[in-house]
């Protein structure tokens, strides 16, 4: 199930919901609801906050749904079945055995992802295995293990050498030395070995991912089995002790979280959580002040306007971020083309200075840093391109658009040179405006539904018909004939009856051929 927009399914945020939220194995779920045209459907469903697509998690449960002991029961038994096979504390335990054999001796199976002791050998004799183990891999357990490349759920695109130490170079020159490492664990690697080197100055750092096999390579203060999506710690207490114990330790060492999320993930949720984050962090401080958690926010452009939606304080850099195990997002000529990805951020874009190697000059008016191609538009007053390209300024819509775009007088707007006019772009599917989405539509029934805490489901209207396919038929037979024809819904559901009954008939016959 497409948990989108586009699908006509939004997400609900408000504490009751989160209260009476049902678990699946990715921790509490959310809640959603069906939206078509001007209206919302009566029922609301709750379903993974992790996975998008049911086939990766398939909870479902209606809001108003009844479920018994014997069925919670079930479901507890089996989230607990699709759990880690071991407990942070004891992957430490077996990390430091491992640690403690010869390289000859230490083993990592490929097929299972887990570090293997000499008693375990034999039962995993027929997997792919990798031999003679060493410390430096150890400490690179990113280029061990086998990314999980689910768009939806994990989305293991691992950072590139180069936007890596990019990031690193930055968070040092800003004078950052502590960093909360949110589903990017390529950082946090680079982080604990030049920690492990004792270069200064010395930044610290901590993981937060779902990826559990982080587990066996990091202590439960380095790493946190972490949900994103729904602000969740798979390690209970303990794993939230030690989160909160290093995001609000203050000895005169700034912090700044770097997150980079699924890019099939849902923004409100992700902004959820990350405001959950900075909720942690405020109430940690003495003094009563307006400061923000420093942020560094990793997403394609083309979230920006949902993104600044749920933190407008963020400002979107033209830094182009590149991965290494992706086709497209890589930098250069490498990639199929260019990264889309960018750094959004609430730090003053003036004072990160993007590398001029790459070609990214100091824009004065803007007073940023830009990409070579990006060129400062007079009628528009900014630096307008977003995509690495130089964009060109449209007299008519009054704003600049991409290249490759022209206007179109049919359509009233800028769209790609071979376009159907008339199709539906990519604006508000109530009002038909570019200008915003179906949530912000004035004409809109329930507008900022993501953002409403007093949101109370309707009453469900029950239905004594089935769902079978002729009775669907009938409805729509009858609201297609004129009011002066149609008497009753009978009268239609016996017309259709008697059509389908002369093509089965017909079907039997064969075709006929008029002459």
């Amino acid at each position: 199930m497409e948990m989108s927009e586009a699908a006509g399914i939004e997400l609900i945020i408000n504490p009751e919901a989160e209260a009476r939220a049902p678990q699946c194995p990715h921790g509490p779920t959310l809640l959603f609801v069906k939206v078509k045209h001007k209206k919302q459907e009566a029922r609301r469903f709750y379903a993974c906050a992790a996975c998008r697509d049911r086939k990766d998690c398939n909870f479902f449960q209606w809001e108003d749904e009844k479920v018994s002991k014997a069925r919670q029961l079930a479901r507890e038994e089996f989230n607990q079945s699709r759990q880690p096979p071991f407990t942070h504390e004891q992957y430490v335990e077996r990390y430091q055995r491992f640690v403690s054999l010869p390289s000859a001796k230490r083993i990592f199976c490929s097929d299972c992802q887990i570090l293997l002791l000499p008693e375990e050998w034999d039962l995993h004799s027929p997997h792919c295995r990798l031999g003679d183990v060493s410390l430096g891999q150890l400490k690179r357990p990113s280029h061990l293990l086998l990314p999980l490349e689910n768009k939806k759920t994990n989305a293991q695109y691992l950072f590139a050498d180069r936007t890596c130490q990019f990031l690193l170079d930055l968070i040092v020159l800003l004078g950052f030395r502590r960093v909360l490492c949110v589903g990017t664990p390529r950082l946090h690697e680079l982080i604990r070995v030049r920690q492990s080197k004792k270069e200064e100055p010395i930044i610290k750092s901590q993981l937060l991912d779902i990826d559990f096999r982080y587990s066996q390579f990091y202590s439960e203060e380095e790493f946190c089995h972490y949900n994103m999506f729904n602000h969740y710690f798979f390690g209970g207490k303990s794993a939230s002790e030690a989160f909160q114990t290093f995001l609000c330790q203050d000895k005169g060492e700034p912090i700044i979280m770097v997150t980079d999320p699924p890019f099939g993930g849902l923004v409100e949720a992700l902004a959820h959580s990350f405001k959950k984050i900075v909720g942690v962090w405020k109430t940690s401080r003495n003094e009563i002040d307006h400061a923000e958690l420093p942020i560094f926010w990793i997403f394609p452009y083309f979230f920006e306007p949902r993104i600044l939606r749920c933190f407008p304080s963020l400002s979107m850099l033209d830094y182009q971020v590149d991965y290494d195990n992706h086709a497209l997002y890589k930098h250069g000529n490498t990639g199929r083309k260019q990264s889309p990805v960018r750094i959004f951020t609430n730090l003053p874009p003036k004072d990160i200075i993007l590398p001029a190697e790459e070609g990214y000059r100091f824009c004065t008016l803007c007073q940023r840093y830009i990409s070579s191609a990006n060129r400062h538009c007079e009628k528009c007053k900014a630096c307008t391109s977003k995509d690495g390209r130089q964009w060109k300024h449209c007299q008519t819509c009054n704003k600049c658009v991409k290249p490759s775009w022209i206007h179109c007088d049919t359509c009233c707007r800028c769209v790609l040179q071979e376009h159907t006019c008339g199709t539906a772009g990519d604006g508000c599917f109530t009002c038909g405006s570019t200008e915003h989405k179906r949530r912000e539509c004035p004409q809109s029934a329930f507008p900022n539904r993501t953002t409403i805490e007093e949101a109370k489901p309707r009453k469900r209207k029950l239905l004594e018909t089935d769902n079978k396919t002729t009775v669907n038929k009938c409805k729509k037979q009858a609201q297609k004939v004129s009011t002066g024809k149609r008497k009753t819904l009978k009268w239609a559901t016996g017309k259709l009856k008697r059509k389908l009954k002369r093509k089965k008939k017909q079907k039997r016959r064969g075709q006929t051929v008029q002459c």
